[in-house]
């Protein structure tokens, strides 16, 4: 399978992406109709989305240009071989 490459498929992607997030933050919410419940999941989804943006644009433009991720998996073993120099 190669890579993703029509414009058109990536945003319908993308848009699956949203809607399976919004699906599962309103079972969650119907499921625990509270603020608090609200307020937690708003840290975590923003806190992760964080964490990703950190993960590849920082680490590539700040950290360590020469290096390109491909994934999560590539920035775990990127900070244990780093761990071991």
């Amino acid at each position: 399978m190669g890579d993703l490459s029509s414009p058109r498929v990536i945003c319908i992607k993308g848009g699956l992406f949203v809607l399976l997030g919004v699906m599962a933050l309103g079972l969650i919410l119907l499921e625990h109709p509270e603020v608090r419940t609200a307020i937690l999941l708003g840290i975590c989804i923003w806190s992760f989305c964080r964490a990703y943006y950190f993960a590849f644009y920082v680490l590539q433009n700040y950290v360590d240009p020469n290096y390109r991720f491909a994934g999560l998996t590539s920035v775990a073993i990127y900070f244990l071989r780093r761990a071991k120099h």
